[in-house]
């Protein structure tokens, strides 16, 4: 089963599936109390999406295009950076682990 691109059926959904897949490794590490891990992998699976929407066509990343390619990459990226930063920089509180 080709697309109308050329590739797979479903291959431009391969992008977000990788994501959704960091994203849920990030929760369960959180749901098990290590929410400084999870937070990072979140964090990390933002600016995978980051890396992957401007490497990639518009047409191979499927749903992380939400916006045009600058503003994609760079709310991703910032987001990811500012979570990544929080969670290595916090200390202490009532779920440090």
């Amino acid at each position: 089963m080709i697309d109308r691109f050329g590739g797979w059926r479903g291959s431009a959904q391969l992008c977000f599936a990788l994501v959704v897949l960091v994203v849920l490794i990030g929760v369960l590490r959180v749901a098990m109390s290590h929410w400084r891990e999870g937070a990072t992998l979140l964090g990390g699976a933002l600016l995978l999406a980051a890396t992957l929407r401007g490497a990639l066509r518009t047409e191979r990343v499927g749903l992380l295009a939400i916006r045009g390619r600058v503003v994609d990459v760079l709310l991703y990226g910032g987001l990811g950076l500012v979570i990544v930063f929080v969670a290595i920089t916090i200390e202490g509180g009532p779920l440090a682990g």
